[in-house]
């Protein structure tokens, strides 16, 4: 298992010391892996949320407009 020496925030430690009392851990060092299983689940999961895959279904049955040239395409918008 790695060791590692870090420099926290005050408040970084005042979370840690948070969510060690929160959960009943043994020390920081419990904190801080809880931590960052917490942030791969919330952060770096892969799969997509269902509120997100709603929204995608949602704007693939909006009306879509083609586009072949960006420039007139706006100044027409900025003329409505």
């Amino acid at each position: 298992m790695p060791i590692a020496i870090v420099q926290l925030s005050n408040e970084a430690n005042h979370v840690i010391n948070i969510v060690k009392a929160k959960y009943d851990l043994k020390d920081k060092s419990e904190a801080i892996n809880a931590l960052a299983l917490e942030y791969a689940e919330e952060v770096l999961e892969s799969e997509l949320k269902p509120e997100y895959i709603e929204k995608l279904k949602i704007y693939q049955s909006e009306k879509t407009t083609k586009v072949t040239n960006l420039d007139k395409y706006f100044n027409e918008l900025r003329r409505r």
